[in-house]
């Protein structure tokens, strides 16, 4: 790969102003893609989901899928948007393999949500909001598998092969307005406004928004200007960006090579790039056409979107309690501060530890849980949270089997094991393994005589009333038990028996 000069992240903003914008491609959840009754299902036989219309032969006519117009219209909604009374679709033309009727089928001048905001919550709690410019429906275009080459890129390839199952998928694309003011957190500002869009997204329940699926995807726009302009600089256009982290890393990394383009007297190319996971550079794609050079004129098969305002109104009281609302409920519920709740927000725990809760936990043990071993195995395993072979009703299990004590923290770190590993729920893992507290006052009884006969020396500190040596004692009695003793009451029997006040 060929090396890319940049200058340190500091010395950018020491000069440069950086101002973004955000073109988020979300895929809409229907059964049918947008013009067509083909499935959308995943994992298909390539070219198998596919038909006239969305092959773009001749003399087939497009249907539009209400499903998608409603779609867009609650994203409109929650992002705060005005709905148009009326518009049309657009065809947008230019060639490329993957797309078989050699246009888009679009909107241009005439979204159907326009002129709206998201308010995001950086990591310190300040609010910075996001002014939206348009959200407008469209279709996705097929995929290209280049083979032959190392990469998995068409540089290389010794030949591509065409899948048009996607050809057709509903898609919203959600413009930003130039995002201005952000400064040295500019990325920041980029990967909370991401995260937000996507918990939004999932909350309307009209997309699951996985970005690792491409189901959700970035073009993170970038320009500098000189401290104290105003004019907007040259913008690269950094393509199909599917991690909220990479959103951050795609920002910081153009931000730096920009500023090095422009410190050495260079002129910076408005172009598409790509990112690389690996060491997150971007290179660059192809010279970025404008809107101009797409001959957008409007769709003659297919009549204007004209949302009566009763409908919208019926779906704006039908929108959820929107993300950044909930959070804030919730965090009142559970008692945790601001900077504990973004934790389990980047976490991607609200919704396990709300599940968990409902299933019977308290708030403090689900969040315990969540956020502590569960969280450290994930990390381990280098996956989500979410993604973790155990179940919100599991946890809630395990929350229950402490509550009533049979299990300490120590035996329920080993049942949660039991169930990551695949050896049935909680009380299978239980019975399983041995791993009930040991509650039978005769057999803690003698465990405890035995630490003493056997520790007389600290015994006799106790008797004398230094009883922090208890814990000695404790710790002994829970080996022999196999850490299956509940601790608490093996103190108090151990202060009993030697006469002692705890």
């Amino acid at each position: 790969m060929t090396t890319i000069d940049l200058v340190s992240y500091e010395d950018a903003l020491a000069s440069y102003d950086p101002v973004m914008g955000l073109e988020v491609h979300v895929e809409l959840g229907t059964r049918t893609k947008m013009f067509c009754g083909c499935s959308t299902e995943l994992g298909a036989e390539p070219n198998a989901q596919t038909c006239p219309t969305c092959l773009g032969l001749p003399g087939s006519l497009p249907v539009v899928n209400a499903v998608g117009v409603e779609s867009a219209v609650k994203i409109g909604l929650a992002l705060h948007c005005e709905i148009a009374e009326w518009c049309r679709f657009a065809r947008k033309n230019y060639f490329y393999p993957d797309m078989p009727k050699n246009f888009q089928t679009s909107q241009y001048d005439e979204p159907i949500a326009f002129n709206g905001y998201l308010d995001v919550q950086l990591e310190d709690g300040e609010i910075f909001r996001v002014e939206i410019e348009r959200a407008h429906m469209e279709e996705d275009t097929g995929k290209s598998l280049h083979v032959g080459g190392a990469t998995g890129r068409i540089h290389g390839a010794s030949h591509s092969l065409l899948d048009y199952n996607r050809a057709g998928i509903p898609l919203i694309e959600i413009v930003t307005k130039p995002i201005e003011g952000a400064g040295a957190r500019a990325p920041e500002v980029a990967k909370a406004y991401v995260a937000e869009l996507r918990e939004l997204i999932k909350a309307l329940g009209v997309s699951e928004a996985r970005m690792e699926q491409g189901q959700m995807r970035c073009d993170v726009n970038l320009s500098l200007r000189p401290n104290g302009t105003e004019k907007f600089g040259t913008r690269s256009e950094t393509k199909n960006v599917n991690s909220l982290r990479s959103v951050e890393r795609a920002a910081r990394f153009e931000i730096q090579r920009h500023a090095a383009v422009l410190s050495s007297g260079g002129t910076i190319v408005q172009e598409t790039r790509h990112f690389h996971e690996e060491d997150g550079s971007t290179t660059a794609g192809r010279i970025k056409d404008n809107a101009e050079d797409y001959r957008y004129f409007p769709e003659p098969d297919l009549v204007p979107v004209a949302p009566s305002r009763e409908w919208v109104e019926e779906l704006r009281k039908g929108l959820p309690e929107l993300p950044r609302v909930r959070r804030n409920r919730l965090r009142e519920e559970w008692g945790v501060s601001e900077h504990d709740m973004q934790s389990i927000l980047n976490a991607g725990a609200v919704d396990l530890i709300v599940a968990t809760i409902d299933a019977g936990a308290d708030a403090a043990s689900a969040r315990k849980w969540w956020m502590g071993e569960l969280a450290r195995r994930a990390n381990e395993a280098g996956t989500d949270l979410a993604a973790l072979e155990i179940t919100p009703e599991q946890v809630a299990r395990v929350c229950a089997l402490v509550a009533e004590g049979s299990l300490n923290d120590k035996l329920a770190r080993q049942v949660i094991e039991g169930v990551l590993a695949g050896e049935g729920d909680p009380d299978a893992v239980v019975a399983g393994r041995g791993l009930a507290v040991v509650s039978d006052e005769g057999a803690l009884g003698t465990a405890v005589d035995e630490a003493i006969a056997a520790n007389a020396g600290i015994a006799d500190k106790i008797r004398s009333g230094k009883v922090a040596a208890a814990g000695a004692l404790v710790g002994a009695v829970m080996k022999a038990t196999r850490g299956q003793a509940d601790a608490a009451r093996v103190r108090e029997l151990i202060l009993e028996r030697l006469g002692v006040e705890g």
